[in-house]
């Protein structure tokens, strides 16, 4: 598919959009726990890749993930742990929660990235990630006090997965390696499937759910992920950190509308110094380039 720069940014607010619906589809669940939540979605996100990943690339596909190297599975085990902790983390805490956490995601891999290959962070990034670090800091101190740390916590295990996932990948591309993300996203989904599949047990989930669940493996994150692929080929990395953070606008608002979860002022606050921190960062660095 050829894609011009206008629809590829059409095409990426359609992606996360797409993303932003596991919030409310999760607090539409009627018996489903934790873990079950997370296995089934990951196995339905396993059947939609098995007819995704041949309609785009052929057959050769699988070809490709058998002889991989160790890399591809080093970033399908990174995709398992966000997968996982993602559902998890949305039957801890609030969406919004979620999804803010999940907003430091370009900090986060900035830091994972100077540490482990080298990557120079400038200081307007500096400043960004003490900003959106003093953000996440107030909600956490909040959450201390009304006892809903773990879910904020285990919300967190998403950026940091993301950032190694990204480090990965970007030293495999130094080595001459290429990483083919999408493959990558299936062997995460059946990774997160088998190690969550014990959990699980016994299933719970009534006809209503598994249907809600087969719609969230394949349209909140197969299809889309898919699609970022496509669009990370015609846009810059700023362009699609910008846009990416449409889920969280979307997912809260969702949520609000759909599910009655209105968003509390220390969410509101705390995600307004690290939205406006991410922003400010890839504005100013873009004009920089420009």
């Amino acid at each position: 598919m050829k894609l011009t720069h206008t629809r590829a940014v059409f095409l990426m607010v359609a992606v996360t959009l797409m993303w932003s619906i596991a919030g409310v589809v999760t607090r539409h669940l009627e018996q489903a726990q934790s873990f079950e939540v997370t296995f089934w979605r990951s196995f339905f996100t396993v059947l939609s890749l098995l007819v995704i990943l041949p309609f785009f690339q052929g057959r050769v596909v699988f070809s490709k993930i058998r002889h991989a190297g160790a890399s591809l599975w080093l970033s399908g085990v990174c995709w398992s742990v966000m997968f996982t902790a993602f559902m998890v983390a949305l039957t801890l805490t609030s969406v919004a929660n979620v999804l803010v956490t999940m907003a430091i995601g370009p900090f986060l891999t900035a830091l994972i990235a100077r540490v482990f290959i080298g990557h120079r962070i400038p200081p307007r990034t500096w400043a960004a990630i003490l900003v959106a670090g003093a953000g996440i800091a107030y909600m956490y101190g909040t959450q201390v006090e009304g006892g809903g740390l773990a879910g904020t916590l285990v919300a967190l295990c998403v950026p940091l997965a993301g950032g190694i996932n990204w480090t990965i990948t970007q030293r495999a591309h130094a080595r001459g390696e290429n990483i083919d993300l999408v493959p990558a996203v299936l062997v995460g989904a059946v990774i997160s499937s088998l190690a969550t599949l014990p959990l699980a047990m016994p299933f719970q989930a009534s006809g209503h759910d598994i249907a809600l669940l087969a719609l969230l493996g394949l349209v909140q994150l197969a299809i889309p992920c898919a699609l970022a692929v496509m669009c990370a080929r015609v846009l810059a990395a700023p362009e699609i950190s910008l846009l990416a953070l449409l889920e969280v606008i979307f997912g809260i608002l969702l949520a609000w509308f759909g599910a009655g979860e209105a968003p509390g002022p220390t969410v509101l606050t705390g995600g307004a110094l690290v939205i406006g921190a991410l922003v400010a960062n890839e504005l100013v660095g873009w004009r920089q380039r420009a």
